[in-house]
């Protein structure tokens, strides 16, 4: 159908009215003679791509296609004669001869116009139809042949026909007039207009039609036909402007209304904001726009409304307005039900997560299981992971990789210090000063419904008065009744279980067990010494370099001198402590660049003890045992694992056991279990049991300045006890870890990983172990340990016969006397 913009005379009647030589307003006897002439038999045609020229009309047309410009060029120096087709399909750069409609008109043209803008404008008068044949030629343009397409002449002197072209007229008049854009002159041309085939083909011609339906009026051979079919369009296109300016009307009147209102209203609120008053219907306005625009369910649109309609009815003034405010501002602000698109490529996540963190195999496992799953269900409730490790191993840093690599937003939230229950669930909107839960807010500030949120030191959860954190986030980390948490501050039900919730903590031992119970605990143990070679070099050194501004070429580490940092300048299961002192080397040859002292020969072990100072810590003193009474432990602490040291010694007395060394109770207890199964197996060790009350003993753990606790010092107390009874030395090299009952059972302790890597940095090469512990060594890398022989035992006659040497030590001459009366 037509439409609103009907005729188009701001081209087409300048061309008629100003060059009257060129473009006369043609009589019927001026058609009648057209339709006469003669035409060739094969013509030059011209595809146009989106008009129909009809005969008798004159229209300019701007032609880009080189074939075309070639072809008007030379048809304008000839006879000026070629043949207008329009094509089926406008979007065709090139149409072939089958792309073309059948029926076109035979042109001649006028003019050819040079442009200012580089385009030729060509004006071309139409003569009479034709019908396509056969093609001729389709190079350098199309050429067909062609046929004339007479049209049944009507009979003008009827009643009917001149009542017929009458309504044409006028109605065309009628759209002039209802069109205010369209010139007054053409209404003057159409009044002029005699030949009533003329008056068809301009008005065709100028109607705002769809091609196709223009098509169709050139094909139509009865004329008669061709008149009513225009006369239909005309009618509609009457009815459609009619309409149109009806609604404009009514439009205008709406607008005058709403301009009123708003000059009005824009009056009002300058008035109160002279007299210190609010406007607050414009934000509430505001509020009912955003909340068109969101995807909640109708429980949430069923609550906003109850909301706002309060928010209504507040006086601005009241403090209750403020509050009220910010609350539906928060509703708006969260993302219910918007997610972001997972990424299940697993070669990606696998290349990611190995980019960013070297080692972490049991993490990294996880993870790509997880996205495997997820891929293959498309919908799955995330994990609760619990990394748990000493500081330093990367825990929190893997949140951001894991994000990274399922292409999900990061958000994190650090626990530790936090005592208020409301920190977690919100305060209830009645307090002053309310606001919703950590949990929300970082959903909020990561603005959708599955990030990946790292709960941070979760181990370091506080509680008082005010409630206990820890057992409101059972709620938050529970996959089954995280999909209603319950905030008090929304007071509605948020979905939380397409959140991958990641918590990190150092140690176990402070974490609830109904908090514990809903996490998958992962451990990230410490670096061996190779992996921190390797961490230096992919990751902290450029770090560092980039951080400082320094190039690969400024500074390099050999594996030796990174390897001299670890031993001599760390002791640590983490790489923290290695990524500051990688940062002092840094600094240090910044320095010497800006100091123009260029480093020749990179960074050397001279140059990191001038830098970093003196070794701080020598793995020398742990290697041997020199007397009696002495062992080498292992111990877990909150950075890692490291080696303890049991030192006894025997005076006389009345069989006093003392303990030194800031030991906690479990420690003690240990000692004392130790002292209590030596005393009862005396007999066993070759052990005279009278001595236990004649001497006394006492059992010391170096480093008094540091608390020490925990059940894996039994096998260690006891082979020290041990050793100085029998006065065996202990074997060189050897550390143990374990736990003993009165029985003498070997018990498993925890840690094991941590402990043997403390142990391989004080090259120690032999451990004892409870058999139970043997699955945690087959977990570390036989490269790491390949060097490291394990032994592992069921019960302490095991430890003593691996543990002390056959040969006693030379005593003084108290321990002389003491081993005599021992026999």
């Amino acid at each position: 159908m037509s439409k609103f913009n009907t005729f188009d005379f701001n081209q087409a009647i300048p061309i008629i009215s100003e060059d009257t030589e060129f473009f006369p307003l043609l009589s019927q006897q001026d058609e009648d003679e057209m339709s006469n002439e003669d035409i060739p038999e094969v013509i030059a045609i011209l595809p146009l791509r989106n008009t129909v020229l009809f005969p008798g009309v004159v229209i300019p047309i701007t032609v880009g296609r080189d074939k075309s410009i070639k072809l008007v060029k030379e048809a304008y120096k000839g006879d000026r004669t070629i043949g207008v087709v329009s094509q089926k399909d406008m979007t065709v750069e090139d149409p072939s001869f089958d792309q073309l409609h059948k029926i076109g008109t035979v042109a001649n043209i006028i003019k050819v116009l040079q442009m200012p803008d580089g385009n030729t404008t060509v004006i071309i008068q139409g003569k009479q139809r034709f019908k396509l044949k056969e093609m001729v030629q389709s190079e350098p343009y199309l050429k067909a042949s062609v046929e004339r397409y007479a049209e049944a002449k009507p009979k003008t002197s009827t009643k009917e026909f001149k009542a017929l072209i009458s309504s044409i007229k006028e109605l065309a008049l009628q759209i002039i007039q209802l069109s205010p854009n369209l010139p007054s002159e053409a209404g003057i041309a159409i009044k002029n207009i005699e030949s009533p085939t003329f008056l068809v083909n301009f008005i065709s011609s100028n109607l705002a039609l769809e091609l196709p339906a223009k098509q169709e009026l050139l094909e139509m051979k009865d004329f008669v036909n061709r008149a009513k079919l225009l006369l239909e369009h005309l009618t509609a296109e009457v009815q459609m402007l009619e309409l149109k300016n009806q609604i404009q009307h009514k439009v205008r009147t709406d607008l005058d209304k709403q301009q009123r209102d708003y000059y009005l209203n824009q009056q009002l609120k300058t008035i109160q904001e002279e007299l210190g008053g609010n406007t607050p219907d414009l934000e509430i306005e505001n509020l009912k726009i955003r909340a068109k625009a969101k995807k909640w369910p109708e429980a949430v649109y069923t609550h906003f409304d109850k909301e706002i309609e309060k928010l209504a009815r507040i006086n601005p003034a009241a403090a209750d307005y403020s509050v009220q405010l910010n609350y539906l501002e928060l509703l708006l602000d969260l993302p219910w039900g918007e997610f972001t698109k997972d990424k299940f490529d697993i070669n990606r996540a696998i290349k990611i997560l190995d980019k960013d963190h070297y080692g972490l195999e049991k993490v990294k496992k996880r993870i790509i299981e997880y996205l495997a799953v997820l891929k293959l269900k498309n919908d799955m409730k995330a994990p609760i992971l619990c990394l748990v490790g000493p500081p330093g191993v990367g825990k929190t840093s893997l949140g951001k990789s894991i994000a990274k690599a399922l292409g999900r937003k990061y958000t994190r939230m650090a626990l530790g210090g936090v005592r208020d229950e409301a920190e977690i669930r919100g305060h209830r909107k009645t307090y002053i000063g309310a606001m919703p839960g950590r949990i929300i807010q970082s959903l909020k500030k990561a603005g959708t419904s599955n990030p990946v949120f790292v709960l941070d030191e979760i181990d370091k959860l506080g509680a008082d008065f005010k409630g206990d954190p820890s057992s409101a986030l059972l709620e938050v980390l529970d996959p089954e009744q995280n999909t209603n948490f319950y905030d008090h501050y929304v007071e509605m039900e948020y979905d939380l279980s397409k959140v991958m919730f990641i918590a990190t903590a150092n140690s176990l031992n402070s974490i609830q067990p109904a908090l514990l119970d809903r996490m998958e605990i992962i451990e990230v143990n410490g670096y061996t010494i190779e992996e921190k070679i390797e961490i230096a070099k992919k990751h902290l050194l450029p770090k560092q370099r980039e951080m400082h501004g320094l190039s690969i070429k400024s500074v390099s580490l050999s594996n030796k001198v990174i390897e001299k940092i670890i031993e001599e300048y760390t002791r640590e299961s983490g790489v923290r402590g290695l990524e500051k002192k990688i940062g002092s080397i840094v600094r240090g040859v910044a320095t010497s660049i800006v100091m123009e002292k260029p480093l020749t020969a990179g960074v050397n072990a001279d140059m990191v003890e001038e830098i970093l100072g003196a070794p701080i810590f020598d793995k020398d003193i742990y290697e041997n045992n020199d007397v009696a009474g002495v062992v080498t432990g292992l111990a877990w602490t909150s950075v890692g694992g490291d080696i303890l040291f049991i030192e006894s010694s025997l005076s006389p007395g009345k069989g006093k056991l003392s303990l030194t060394g800031n030991l906690g109770d479990v420690m003690k207890e240990s000692a004392a279990l130790a002292m209590a199964y030596l005393r009862s197996h005396a007999e066993d060790f070759g052990i005279n049991y009278k001595v236990f009350d004649t001497w006394d003993v006492n059992v010391h753990v170096p480093a008094g300045a540091t608390p020490k606790d925990g059940p894996s010092a039994g096998i260690t107390m006891l082979t020290a006890l041990t050793s100085l009874f029998t006065q065996r030395k202990v074997k060189e090299n050897l550390a143990m870890t374990g736990e003993i009952t009165l029985r003498g059972k070997v018990l498993p302790v925890g840690g094991i990983k941590e402990k043997i890597l403390a142990a391989k940095r004080a090259n120690i090469k032999e451990i004892i172990l409870s058999k139970s512990n043997k699955k945690d060594i087959m977990e570390i890398k036989d490269d790491y340990i390949k060097d490291m022989k394990f032994h592992y035992v069921a019960d302490m006659a095991e430890v003593i016969e691996l543990a002390l040497l056959k040969n006693k030590v030379k005593n003084p001459k108290e321990i002389e006397r003491f081993l005599g009366e021992a026999k």
